[in-house]
C-alpha cells in the first residue's frame, strides 16, 4: 500500500485533533518549519493545510483522509465519505444583522425584495455558496462580499449582514449584531476520498484510524463506575445502572454479595451515584477510561 495521506486543519482546530490523536497513541513531531509533520506511523504521511482547502482537495484525491470542519464540506459541497462526527469546535452558522433591523430586512424577502425601492442587502461572507443559497431562498435582493477572516467588523458601514460562523455569540453581541437565521451546525469531522474507501489497503488503515479516534472519544465521554452490592439488592440496582451493554458482576470473596463494573456516560454519574447509593451499592469506585472499543 502506498502511504495513506492525512490532512490536518490549521489553525483553531489543530491543537484538538492532535491531542485527539496523540491520546490514540498517534504522535506528531515537528519536521522544522514545514507544514509535514511526522506521525509515528511509517504508514501515514502528514500535511497541514487551511481549513477551507481541506474538502475539494480530499474529494480530488491528493488526500485520503482529513480532519475538516463541516461547514467547509458543505460550503464546497465537496462529494466525500464522512466517516466519524468528533463533535469538537462546534459551531453555528448564522445570518446575523445588526440589533433591532431584523424585522425590516425580513420584511424585504420574497417579492417584496424584488420590487421595492429599497437598494440590494449588501452581504459580506467567507461561505459565498451558502450564502447565495440561503438569501436566494429568502428571496432577498443582495450584492454579495467576499470576506477573508473578521467578517462582523463590515457592519454597519460595509454590510447590512453578514454569514459568518458562531460559537458562543459573544463575538456577535460584542460588535452589535443579532442572529437573523441559522443556516446549518458544524464541527470537526473525519472525511475521506470515496477512491480510497474502495481500494482495501486503505480502507483497512482508514478503518483503523476512525476507530482508535472514535475510542478516545467514547473514552472521554464515559467513566466507569465500580460498586459492592448486597445479594438480596442485585435485582432492584441493576435496571438503574445505564451500562454500554450489560454490566460486569462477579461474585465476592467470602459470599457477602458481588462486585458490580459499568461503563456509564460522564454526564450521567453525578446524578446516578446517589441513587446507587441508595439501593445498596456501597464502596463505589469511579474511574476516568482512555479508550473504549464496543
Amino acid at each position: 500500500m502506498s502511504k495513506l495521506k492525512l490532512a490536518l486543519p490549521k489553525g483553531r482546530m489543530y491543537d484538538e485533533v492532535v491531542a485527539v490523536l496523540a491520546e490514540a497513541g498517534l504522535k506528531l513531531t515537528a519536521n522544522g518549519r514545514n507544514y509535514r509533520p511526522l506521525l509515528n506511523d511509517p504508514e501515514i504521511e502528514v500535511k497541514v493545510l487551511k481549513p477551507q482547502n481541506i474538502p475539494k482537495l480530499v474529494e480530488l484525491g491528493s488526500q485520503d483522509i482529513a480532519f475538516s470542519g463541516f461547514d467547509w464540506v458543505a460550503e464546497q459541497d465537496a462529494k466525500v465519505a464522512e466517516l466519524l462526527d468528533l463533535k469538537l469546535d462546534p459551531v453555528r452558522i448564522v445570518a446575523a444583522v445588526p440589533k433591532g433591523k431584523k424585522d425590516g430586512i425580513a420584511a424585504r424577502g420574497g417579492s417584496g425584495g424584488q420590487s421595492d425601492n429599497a437598494p440590494p442587502l449588501r452581504v459580506a461572507s467567507e461561505y459565498e455558496r451558502l450564502t447565495r443559497q440561503f438569501l436566494e431562498k429568502r428571496g432577498l435582493n443582495y450584492v454579495f462580499i467576499k470576506s477573508y477572516g473578521a467578517t462582523e467588523v463590515f457592519v454597519p458601514e460595509d454590510a447590512d449582514m453578514i454569514v459568518d460562523n458562531m460559537a458562543s455569540g459573544q463575538t456577535l453581541r460584542a460588535n452589535g449584531l443579532e442572529v437573523f437565521e441559522e443556516l446549518l451546525p458544524s464541527s470537526t469531522r473525519m472525511i475521506a476520498n470515496l477512491q480510497a474507501m474502495q481500494d482495501p489497503a486503505k480502507s483497512r488503515k482508514i478503518s483503523d484510524l476512525v476507530m482508535v479516534v472514535k475510542s478516545v472519544l467514547d473514552g472521554r465521554a464515559k467513566l466507569l463506575v465500580e460498586m459492592n452490592v448486597p445479594e438480596d439488592k442485585l435485582e432492584e440496582l441493576i435496571p438503574i445502572l445505564p451500562c454500554m451493554k450489560s454490566p460486569t458482576i462477579a461474585k465476592l470473596y467470602g459470599g457477602g454479595g458481588y462486585a458490580l463494573k459499568a461503563a456509564v456516560d460522564r454526564d450521567k454519574v453525578r446524578e446516578l451515584i446517589p441513587r446507587l447509593k441508595e439501593k445498596g451499592a456501597s464502596d463505589i469506585l469511579v474511574f476516568g477510561l482512555k479508550k473504549v472499543i464496543a
